[in-house]
């Protein structure tokens, strides 16, 4: 028998968000290691608000959403407020209920400023860290560190000499300057019916030849994210204005325990690595072993580690290395060598999934802040699998 296509209202209502999810869905574990964890930075969280004034938006609540929407890759905040409203999956993982209202994108926008600093996003990562379930999958003595590049939200032609406060005379888009002439705008002429006026619509985007100028970041600077930098990481590519992002994993599982993001130099890898392993271990007396690319084979960053009793595991240079047969001998030297490599899986989500390959924020402290949240969904996205094994 056909069934008929027909609408039928009704009064009153019941849906059980809980009943809607379904039993083996991965949020269920991620939602729980989420609460608990959460629930031990309460008292971090009361330290942050004052006891008088309008209520903010709840702490717990804008970090599960600033997670959804790392998870499920939504390109900003007003499209995850718009899938709020009819996504019931996302209403369940949030903690709003069916009929409770969903935020305004801008009041979002301005909690989550206030709240997602650099300090609250380590603490964050380190409260699921910590959490019950997944603090045994962690190393404690063995780790690798590596970095990647995060293209800022800056165009190449926002590249202008420092001190220079005009756009480039070759830019259409820029408003007619106050010394215009009268060519540019000529003096109506007297007639019995007035001419209409003709607007000229300029091409906000117009070409610009960048060949045989010299650019760089000692003269130069973005207009539009003044702490992005002018760099390429490797020979062959274009440079690029950008951010570099650094994480250090435990070699057991794959996890990241730190994160990091600077801005871009020569130097700025190796510079975080020993930020990192200092946040992470401070004042280890334990033999820690650091894995690396041959990009960390320098004989100041060795010899740094090695004072601070962390064995540098990095890859070897053709010429001139730093790592000696007293390191490569062993057989955790091809280890780490062999479990480094799994960091770039971590820098691969981010970027295809978390939303980095390109960020959306400007300013430093903002996308340094969201690199270390995307950091902590990217372990929060294989729980499922590593508790369930």
């Amino acid at each position: 028998m056909r069934g008929t296509d027909e609408t039928s209202g009704t009064l009153f209502r019941h849906v059980d968000l809980e009943a809607r999810v379904p039993a083996k869905h991965p949020l269920r574990k991620i939602r729980q290691v989420v609460n608990e964890a959460l629930a031990s930075l309460d008292g971090e969280f009361e330290a942050l608000y004052t006891d008088f004034g309008r209520p903010s938006i709840p702490p717990e609540r804008l970090i599960r959403a600033s997670l959804l929407q790392i998870l499920f890759s939504v390109r900003s905040e007003r499209q995850l407020m718009e899938q709020m409203q009819y996504d019931l999956l996302f209403r369940w993982f949030v903690g709003l209920g069916i009929d409770d209202a969903v935020w305004v994108p801008t009041v979002f926008t301005k909690n989550r400023d206030r709240l997602l600093t650099t300090e609250m996003s380590r603490k964050v990562m380190a409260a699921i860290l910590a959490h019950r379930e997944v603090a045994p999958l962690l190393s404690d003595d063995h780790f690798s560190v590596d970095g990647t590049l995060v293209k800022a939200w800056a165009s190449m032609k926002s590249f202008q000499p420092k001190g220079s406060d005009t756009p480039p005379d070759d830019d259409p888009g820029s408003p007619p300057g106050p010394d215009a002439t009268a060519k540019d705008h000529p003096e109506p002429t007297v007639s019995g019916t007035a001419p209409m006026p003709r607007p000229s619509r300029q091409n906000r985007n117009a070409e610009v030849d960048f060949r045989g100028e010299k650019r760089s970041n000692a003269t130069h600077a973005s207009t539009t994210d003044p702490d992005a930098r002018l760099y390429k990481k490797s020979p062959g590519t274009g440079a690029m204005l950008c951010f570099m992002g650094h994480a250090l994993m435990e070699n057991r599982s794959g996890l990241i325990v730190q994160g990091d993001l600077t801005q871009a130099d020569g130097h700025a890898e190796r510079r975080a690595a020993l930020d990192m392993i200092h946040r992470h271990s401070p004042g280890s007396t334990r033999q820690l072993t650091l894995g690396a690319d041959k990009g960390f084979d320098a004989a100041e960053f060795v010899a740094d580690l090695r004072q601070a009793c962390v064995t540098p595991h990095v890859a070897q240079k053709s010429r001139y290395s730093a790592i000696d047969a007293r390191t490569t001998r062993h057989k955790g030297y091809a280890l780490s060598i062999k479990h480094r490599k799994r960091i770039e899986e971590a820098f691969g989500w981010a970027k295809t999934v978390g939303g980095m390959a390109q960020t959306v924020y400007r300013g430093l402290e903002r996308v340094r802040s969201r690199f270390i949240m995307t950091m902590a969904a990217n372990n929060l996205a294989r729980l499922p699998r590593l508790l369930a094994a």
